[in-house]
């Protein structure tokens, strides 16, 4: 008897997740019910396939020989529902899309407000998150980020490379005074990453021998990271873009940080799907507007 895909898909989350809570959340199915999905596998295969500890559900050996073909039953589930989805033609639907919080914040918003005054039958869902979602399981139809993705299967385009600066508070800069140059920097309280590398591999760049602990203030979510500039706690980077228009900050100008890049990426599967067509065109134009006020916006 093979085992109902259902089932596997609960098996391969629980495994990978750890715990029954922790796969819930994944597939947005209660505990119970994930309980008894694997209880009838179990049932099925006639053998255990957890053993319970302090730390959650381990996978028995049994388990573990099972997980590799698991994998690739779930990868093939996910090709043959994207090449479901590609032949849809309707311009009406859902668009999943997602990009890193502070871009869904302050730079997204009215970009897709533009296309739902443009085009109502198309449904958006924003996802704002910082890591990256994996394109061929469905968890996005459309993804931007600020990195080349790599992923097979995805088609990508370089938007735009939007310019970074430094800024702090005025009130920092009314309290400590204004750096003039990169050696003033070292009399200065800066705000700096915590587990992310984005901001030492900008320092590498520009040759400026700062390491993690010369940052007083570190923080990975980019939303918090600017609260802590306006609120004074130091100097850090922002898209000039944001930094610019934000009156609690000001800019500090001697020092020009590398642009990010912005790509946007899909499914190859799903990029002729015309909502899908249609939402990378809107997304390309408007992130063109960004550089270039006068260009035609989506």
């Amino acid at each position: 008897m093979t085992p109902d895909w259902t089932l596997l898909r609960s098996f391969l989350t629980v495994a990978e997740a750890g715990s029954l809570s922790a796969a819930a959340r994944v597939l947005h199915l209660t505990q119970p019910t994930l309980g008894r999905h694997i209880a009838e596998l179990e049932a099925q295969l006639g053998t255990q396939l957890f053993t319970r500890s302090p730390q959650g559900l381990t996978p028995t050996e049994t388990a573990l020989a099972l997980l590799p073909p698991a994998r690739q039953m779930r990868e093939a589930a996910a090709r043959l529902s994207l090449a479901a989805a590609g032949r849809q033609e309707s311009l009406q639907g859902t668009v999943r899309l997602t990009a890193s919080r502070v871009v869904s914040h302050h730079i997204l918003p009215p970009m897709l407000a533009r296309l739902r005054q443009q085009e109502p039958g198309i449904e958006i869902e924003l996802v704002p998150s910082d890591t990256p979602e994996n394109l061929l399981f469905r968890e996005a139809d459309i993804a931007l980020r600020m990195f080349r993705p790599t992923q097979e299967d995805v088609v990508t385009r370089h938007l735009a490379d939007l310019p970074m600066g430094l800024y702090a508070a005025k009130t920092y800069l009314d309290r400590r005074g204004r750096p003039q140059s990169p050696e003033d920097m070292a009399a200065h309280d800066l705000i700096g990453m915590d587990r992310s590398d984005l901001v030492q591999r900008m320092l590498d760049f520009l040759k400026i021998p700062l390491k993690r602990g010369d940052f007083p203030v570190r923080c990975d979510d980019q939303l918090v990271y600017l609260n802590l500039m306006r609120a004074g706690l130091g100097i850090g980077g922002a898209l000039r873009l944001i930094g610019d228009a934000d009156p609690l900050l000001e800019p500090i100008a001697f020092l020009n940080l590398p642009a990010l890049p912005v790509w946007l990426t899909a499914p190859e599967a799903l990029r002729q799907t015309p909502r899908i067509r249609r939402t990378l065109d809107h997304l390309a134009a408007e992130f063109l507007t960004l550089l270039d006020p006068g260009a035609p916006k989506g």
